[in-house]
């Protein structure tokens, strides 16, 4: 797509093609999380489910801004089931737990997974001079570490 972003082309295909990437992973993790948000049984039960809806809406609003920053650079966003099926790079979630702990665990996986893909990401896309998607990951990753320090507290 046509715009009128002054990045060189090179830079704009590169981080057209990274955001694309860790988008599909943002989009899975959020499956993730609501995959725990629906099944976690236990005593902790109502803060656990709380806490792994927040994830999950931190998750989509990452996402947004991923996406937003794509098509911002030129990029066509994909987000449809089938299209984040074929482009994650995370393991898939557990089925057929329940537990507290395993759904803590399982969880915190995944966003470990999620945030050093978004790490690499902040190393690639500076190695390439696009400082504003660099700065993007940058903030939505300090978040997502925010966010499993909180849930990893469940399982001290």
């Amino acid at each position: 797509m046509k715009t009128h972003n002054t990045l060189p082309k090179k830079i704009k295909a590169q981080s057209i093609d990274l955001l694309a990437a860790r988008l599909a992973d943002a989009l899975d993790a959020w499956s993730h999380a609501k995959q725990a948000h629906w099944n976690v049984r236990g005593p902790g039960f109502i803060a656990l489910h709380e806490l792994f809806d927040k994830t999950a809406d931190l998750l989509a609003e990452s996402a947004d801004s991923l996406a937003e920053r794509l098509a911002t650079l030129g990029g066509s966003p994909s987000g449809t089931a089938r299209d984040v099926a074929k482009a994650t790079s995370l393991k898939p979630y557990p089925h057929g737990i329940a537990s507290e702990r395993k759904h803590v665990e399982a969880l915190c996986a995944s966003l470990a997974a999620l945030a050093q893909s978004w790490r690499e990401a902040i190393d690639a896309s500076d190695s390439w001079g696009d400082a504003v998607t660099t700065d993007l990951f940058t903030r939505i990753t300090g978040d997502l570490d925010k966010q499993i320090w909180l849930i990893e507290s469940h399982n001290a």
